[in-house]
Protein backbone atom coordinates (compact mmCIF):
# COMPACT_ATOMS: atom_id res chain seq x y z
CA UNK A 1 0.00 0.00 0.00
CA UNK A 2 1.22 3.51 -0.71
CA UNK A 3 2.10 5.51 2.42
CA UNK A 4 -0.97 7.09 3.97
CA UNK A 5 -3.43 4.97 1.94
CA UNK A 6 -6.16 3.02 3.68
CA UNK A 7 -6.23 -0.75 3.43
CA UNK A 8 -10.04 -0.87 3.66
CA UNK A 9 -10.50 -1.15 -0.11
CA UNK A 10 -8.20 -4.18 -0.19
CA UNK A 11 -10.15 -5.75 2.66
CA UNK A 12 -13.37 -5.16 0.75
CA UNK A 13 -11.95 -6.60 -2.46
CA UNK A 14 -10.62 -9.71 -0.75
CA UNK A 15 -13.90 -10.44 1.00
CA UNK A 16 -15.85 -9.66 -2.19
CA UNK A 17 -14.04 -12.62 -3.73
CA UNK A 18 -14.31 -14.78 -0.62
CA UNK A 19 -18.10 -14.34 -0.49
CA UNK A 20 -18.51 -15.28 -4.16
CA UNK A 21 -16.35 -18.39 -3.83
CA UNK A 22 -18.07 -19.36 -0.57
CA UNK A 23 -21.52 -18.86 -2.08
CA UNK A 24 -20.63 -20.97 -5.12
CA UNK A 25 -19.33 -23.73 -2.83
CA UNK A 26 -22.52 -23.71 -0.76
CA UNK A 27 -24.85 -23.51 -3.76
CA UNK A 28 -22.92 -26.07 -5.82
CA UNK A 29 -22.13 -23.57 -8.58
CA UNK A 30 -23.71 -20.29 -9.57
CA UNK A 31 -27.45 -20.94 -9.81
CA UNK A 32 -29.81 -18.70 -11.71
CA UNK A 33 -31.08 -17.19 -8.49
CA UNK A 34 -29.40 -16.56 -5.16
CA UNK A 35 -31.38 -18.20 -2.41
CA UNK A 36 -31.67 -16.34 0.87
CA UNK A 37 -30.40 -19.34 2.80
CA UNK A 38 -27.23 -19.84 0.71
CA UNK A 39 -26.56 -16.10 0.55
CA UNK A 40 -26.94 -15.65 4.29
CA UNK A 41 -24.73 -18.68 4.98
CA UNK A 42 -21.99 -17.33 2.70
CA UNK A 43 -22.23 -13.89 4.32
CA UNK A 44 -21.99 -15.31 7.83
CA UNK A 45 -19.02 -17.50 6.89
CA UNK A 46 -17.18 -14.54 5.36
CA UNK A 47 -17.90 -12.27 8.34
CA UNK A 48 -16.95 -15.04 10.77
CA UNK A 49 -13.67 -15.57 8.95
CA UNK A 50 -13.01 -11.82 9.05
CA UNK A 51 -13.74 -11.71 12.77
CA UNK A 52 -11.36 -14.58 13.53
CA UNK A 53 -8.71 -12.94 11.33
CA UNK A 54 -8.96 -9.72 13.32
CA UNK A 55 -8.92 -11.68 16.57
CA UNK A 56 -5.73 -13.53 15.67
CA UNK A 57 -4.04 -10.24 14.72
CA UNK A 58 -4.25 -9.20 18.38
CA UNK A 59 -1.64 -11.88 19.11
CA UNK A 60 0.73 -11.18 16.20
CA UNK A 61 3.61 -8.77 16.80
CA UNK A 62 3.33 -5.67 14.63
CA UNK A 63 -0.35 -6.26 13.80
CA UNK A 64 -3.45 -4.78 15.38
CA UNK A 65 -7.09 -5.76 15.34
CA UNK A 66 -9.36 -3.12 13.80
CA UNK A 67 -13.15 -3.25 13.89
CA UNK A 68 -13.22 -1.03 10.78
CA UNK A 69 -11.32 -3.72 8.88
CA UNK A 70 -14.11 -6.10 9.86
CA UNK A 71 -16.70 -3.60 8.59
CA UNK A 72 -14.80 -3.39 5.28
CA UNK A 73 -14.71 -7.21 5.14
CA UNK A 74 -18.47 -7.43 5.72
CA UNK A 75 -19.19 -4.69 3.17
CA UNK A 76 -17.06 -6.39 0.52
CA UNK A 77 -18.76 -9.73 1.20
CA UNK A 78 -22.20 -8.16 0.93
CA UNK A 79 -21.31 -6.50 -2.37
CA UNK A 80 -19.97 -9.83 -3.66
CA UNK A 81 -23.28 -11.51 -2.87
CA UNK A 82 -25.19 -8.66 -4.50
CA UNK A 83 -23.03 -9.25 -7.59
CA UNK A 84 -23.99 -12.95 -7.54
CA UNK A 85 -27.65 -11.98 -7.24
CA UNK A 86 -27.37 -9.53 -10.16
CA UNK A 87 -25.53 -12.15 -12.25
CA UNK A 88 -28.42 -14.54 -11.62
CA UNK A 89 -30.95 -11.97 -12.82
CA UNK A 90 -28.93 -11.11 -15.94
CA UNK A 91 -28.31 -14.77 -16.73
CA UNK A 92 -32.00 -15.62 -16.39
CA UNK A 93 -33.13 -12.73 -18.60
CA UNK A 94 -30.62 -13.69 -21.33
CA UNK A 95 -31.86 -17.27 -21.41
CA UNK A 96 -35.42 -16.08 -22.03
CA UNK A 97 -34.60 -13.80 -24.97
CA UNK A 98 -36.09 -14.93 -28.30
CA UNK A 99 -33.48 -16.45 -30.61
CA UNK A 100 -35.38 -16.05 -33.90
CA UNK A 101 -35.30 -12.26 -34.05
Amino acid sequence: MPPGASDKSLHGLAYFGLAIVTFRAIAGGLPARVSLRAGLAALLIAIGYGATDELHQMFVAGRTADVFDLFADAGGAAIGLIACWAWGILGTSRRHLPTDV
